[in-house]
């Protein structure tokens, strides 16, 4: 059944007009009145809907029954990965989300290709969020991650958020993810941070600061993985 993100307070008997993106979408997929769709909101389920009409460019729905659905990840894992040059970025924010990534926020490192400011990095972050939503939709999530602003690590550092910190390097003396992940407790998981760099990789300035915030540095193996495929072996090890 195709599921579609309403970010509008939802409840059973409700009528209401779907989200632009969202209409759009029904009407690419020629759905008709009486046909059902499921709508989710970001605050937890699912619900059951009815397409009730469809206009040139709106599309009405009838609310139905609340499913107290989640499928969410055991850990809580924020990505705060290097921004990556072209189509990497998107890709990287959709597979993020299909493993179940709680957020991501864009690193302005200092090898990033890509440097963002202003309306243009806003623009980014909304076309961000917005494949997320559209990669939650696909995968079956009812809750999307948030897509931060863009920082740079000191100010990420400045308003960082409890829970554990590892930063991905090749340096000597880290510690394989599964082995860490090995010495944590079943239950409750503590979320944790995963910073990782650009194409380049962190500076050394950077892995320092990294280290001087308490990240534990961690490895996923000798081999050097691309920037947008490192954190989703990690996401795919946390899952």
């Amino acid at each position: 059944m195709p599921r579609f993100y309403c970010p509008a307070p939802l409840a059973a008997g409700l009528a209401l007009s779907l989200p632009p993106g969202a209409a759009r979408h029904v009407q690419v997929l020629r759905l008709q009145p009486g046909d059902f769709i499921t709508l989710f909101n970001g605050e937890g389920g699912e619900f059951d809907a009815t397409v009730t009409r469809m206009g040139r460019s709106d599309v009405d729905v009838e609310v139905g029954a609340h499913h107290t659905v989640e499928r969410e990840a055991a850990r809580a894992v924020h990505l705060l990965a290097g921004i990556t040059a072209n189509d990497r970025m998107d890709w990287l924010v959709e597979k993020a989300t299909e493993l179940g990534v709680a957020s991501i926020t864009p690193l302005v490192a200092e090898r990033c290709v890509l440097k963002l400011k202003g309306e243009r990095a806003e623009k980014k972050i909304a076309h961000w969020q917005g494949v997320a939503i559209a990669a939650a939709e696909q995968c079956g999530r009812n809750r999307v991650p948030s897509i931060h602003p863009a920082v740079t690590l000191a100010e990420w550092v400045k308003k960082a958020p409890p829970g554990e910190r590892w930063v991905l390097s090749l340096s000597e003396g880290t510690q394989p993810v599964a082995q860490v992940l090995g010495q944590a407790p079943k239950m409750p998981m503590t979320p944790v941070t995963v910073l990782s760099g650009p194409e380049g990789g962190l500076s050394p300035a950077e892995e320092l600061a990294a280290l001087s915030a308490g990240f534990l540095p961690v490895t996923l193996g000798p081999r050097v993985l691309r920037a947008e495929t490192a954190p989703l072996a990690v996401l795919a090890l946390c899952a």
